[in-house]
């Protein structure tokens, strides 16, 4: 339980990403620059924090060990999940692409064959999470209706793919890298590492945008370090500490993983208070409530799992 709680307060955290990615739209900022501007920002945070923990020579090790592998894995969990949501932004309210963004809790259960357990062996996809994680997926479809029937189809293929795209990359990244690094750095290395090792991609947008759309505003780069100490800092960091308390257990990180749906009712409130944005219709909200009964459904199983497991060890 403590590590489902963990990953609320993390959802809670990068629910600030959507909203404010959607405000930096609709002030006609360019998501080439909230994109880059993010990763910018994280940076000397997570060297500070690194510093303090003096963690830089076990992280220097690990990249010089496997630099292609942290590239590429840095590449997915990092560019290919925020580029896409940033440039989803522009399609559809936060609350639309933070429920979309959901997916990444059925990818997270169907991606358990490509990593290894505990014992060494190759993970099944653990079938009751990916029972109660299609519920998850029932709600988020119900939310895309209202959407789907007031737009047309090009609009909706390019604010949901790249959400999708994004939801696969995520976690395959994320998980990948802590095959990679095998416990040996603890998370603050881990996303300061993969933070320097994406920034090739940061460097490419940010030329990208100064030649297109030219430098950005200030209330864009004052929202864009927002999103970066709460989302890139705070909620990444807590959320890589829920799914590497539990990595081995498939059933256990799908769990971590779902509390992810819960952004989308922190997105609905905070983009009502704030942007003034219209409430959900009532299909919509219905589609958040089976996404609230499925979380609740995933913390009840790994409770389950985790006395099961207790009892084993005793026995």
């Amino acid at each position: 339980m403590t590590e489902i709680l963990i990953g609320i307060i993390a959802a809670l955290f990068f629910a600030f990403t959507f909203i404010l990615n959607h405000a930096m739209e609709l002030d006609g900022g360019s998501w080439l620059w909230s994109a880059s501007l993010r990763y910018f920002f994280m940076v000397p945070f997570l060297i500070v924090i690194v510093f303090m923990r003096r963690g830089f020579k076990p992280l220097q090790s690990e990249i010089k060990k496997a630099p292609v592998a942290w590239l590429s894995w840095s590449f997915v969990g990092f560019g290919l999940f925020y580029a896409p949501l940033t440039f989803a932004a522009a399609f559809g309210p936060g609350w639309l692409v933070s429920g979309t963004w959901q997916f990444t809790i059925v990818a997270g259960v169907l991606l358990a064959p490509l990593f290894l357990n505990a014992k060494g062996l190759r993970a099944s996809i653990p079938k009751t999470s990916l029972l109660i994680s299609l519920l998850i997926l029932g709600g988020i479809v119900l939310i895309q209706i209202p959407h789907a029937s007031a737009t047309n189809a090009s609009t909706l293929f390019l604010g949901v793919f790249p959400v999708l795209v994004a939801a696969f990359a995520y976690p395959l990244g994320n998980r990948k890298m802590m095959a990679v690094c095998d416990s040996r750095l603890d998370t603050f290395e881990r996303v300061l590492g993969m933070t320097i090792m994406s920034m090739p991609l940061w460097i490419v947008l940010a030329i990208c945008a100064l030649f297109t759309v030219g430098l950005p505003s200030a209330s864009q780069v004052l929202n864009c370090l927002l999103v970066a100490v709460s989302s890139g800092v705070i909620a990444t960091i807590l959320f890589f500490i829920a799914t590497d308390r539990v990595r081995h257990d498939q059933g256990r990180l799908a769990a971590v993983e779902a509390t992810q749906s819960t952004e989308v009712l922190f997105v609905i409130f905070g983009e009502v208070l704030l942007l003034h944005i219209a409430l959900p219709t009532p299909l919509a909200f219905a589609g958040i409530f089976i996404i609230i009964v499925g979380m609740l459904l995933h913390s009840l199983h790994t409770m389950l799992l985790a006395k099961k497991s207790t009892m084993q060890a005793k026995s």
